[in-house]
């Protein structure tokens, strides 16, 4: 049974009337209390009793916490977010329900860390769910029948390097697990369009946060992508340049007024030259010398991704091909992959990332041979991030092994 109102076995059943029980006291403070709401968090952990009250009872504090019942009339985001953070809800499915898409190429992630708050990102996001939700309850007044769930469209055309960024990756971790915890059964199918040969790193990255239920409900489309849309989305509730008539009264293929492209965050909204990184490790590279980290790639396609800070004055980076791990060689002697240059990483931390086209030992190299008198301590951290059909079942990414 698939455990929904008409749908439910015998012992389902009876564990629901548990439920609605045992957290009879909340009951008043919940956002519904039909048996529609009740079953989405009993879905979302398998039926468990113990475990489905300890995630509502969870789910309470972050309504109290985050100011959850108000946020729509009491909150609003930041400008810059609302002008340059990319996505916006537009049309219903074929079913009734509402279609949210996400146009992720033109985001400057980088341009809104260093113009917004990490808490304003993930209460503009927590905003965006409960206007869906509200627009979710106000179809199923409209159609006469429950509307619990929304269809995404994940545009990815576009995806590069720059949105691989950590502090990014790491925010949108956070609101991905809050949506886990705080919306359970709140997406019904999530199609991803345009995927660029960088998602499955990307992916990589963050489906370790997903429920197995949510997973399953992800759809990475190939070449065919607008024949399957149109099977879900009729062609006046899908906006033209992705298949469908629907246009803005002006004729905008993209649909412009309900869903926000993107782009460059101007630098008068920044209001920090930095975010705060966390750095794994250490060195000191010695006045006149280099210090040097070797990274052996074994496949192509996974990204090297570094950051780093030094203290008192600038240091050189670069990054060079060797074909054998462990020998020391000079930069002359290696191919330069990322040209050498002088960063003042003593003022604003660097961060920068490379796909690795071709196996070979990558070598990160920090040189101070043109400082006669001063060494350079320098923080960093670096990742190797492996595409998808790579991951281990345990970790997504490899621990800095290093030789000077």
């Amino acid at each position: 049974m698939s455990g929904r109102v008409g749908e439910l076995s015998p012992n389902q059943a009876e564990v629901l009337q548990q439920f609605r029980s045992r957290v009879r006291d909340v009951l008043p403070e919940l956002p519904a209390q039909h048996d529609h709401f009740l079953l989405r968090w009993l879905r979302a952990r398998n039926f468990s009793l113990q475990k489905s009250e300890a995630m509502l009872r969870k789910h309470l504090e972050f309504r109290k916490h985050m100011k959850v019942d108000t946020i729509i009339s009491d909150w609003r985001p930041p400008e810059v977010i609302q002008k340059y953070l990319s996505g916006g809800m537009c049309g219903y499915d074929r079913e009734g329900s509402p279609v949210w898409y996400d146009v992720i190429g033109p985001v400057d992630p980088k341009g809104l860390f260093l113009s917004a708050s990490k808490q304003d990102f993930v209460k503009s996001k927590i905003r965006d769910c409960e206007m869906l939700q509200k627009e979710c309850n106000l179809q199923s007044e409209r159609l006469g029948r429950n509307i619990e769930s929304i269809t995404m469209i994940y545009d990815v055309e576009g995806l590069g390097l720059k949105h691989l960024w950590k502090p990014a990756i790491e925010t949108y971790s956070e609101i991905l697990q809050m949506f886990e915890d705080n919306y359970p059964e709140g997406l019904k199918r999530l199609f991803v369009i345009k995927a660029p040969k960088l998602f499955p790193v990307a992916f990589n990255l963050v489906k370790h946060l997903l429920s197995e239920i949510t997973r399953q409900k992800i759809h990475i489309l190939g070449a065919d992508w607008q024949e399957v849309l149109l099977k879900h989305i009729a062609e006046d509730e899908l906006p033209a340049v992705y298949g469908g008539k629907l246009t803005d009264p002006d004729g905008d293929p993209r649909c412009r007024t309900r869903i926000n492209h993107a782009g460059p965050v101007p630098h008068s909204y920044y209001v920090r030259d930095h975010v705060k990184v966390n750095y794994e490790c250490c060195l000191t590279v010695s006045r006149g010398s280099t210090q040097q980290l070797d990274f052996e790639i074994l496949f192509p396609g996974c990204v090297l991704r570094w950051h780093f800070a030094s203290d008192g004055a600038d240091i050189g980076f670069g990054v060079f091909l060797k074909a054998k791990k462990g020998e020391w060689k000079k930069a002359s002697e290696m191919q330069e992959v990322v040209p050498s240059e002088r960063y003042n990483a003593h003022l604003v931390p660097e961060d920068g990332s490379l796909t690795c086209e071709r196996p070979g030992v990558y070598v990160l190299r920090f040189d101070n041979t043109y400082s006669i008198f001063q060494a350079k301590r320098v923080s960093y951290s670096v990742e190797v991030l492996l595409p998808d059909h790579l991951q281990s079942s345990q970790t997504n990414r490899l621990q800095v092994r290093g030789s000077s």
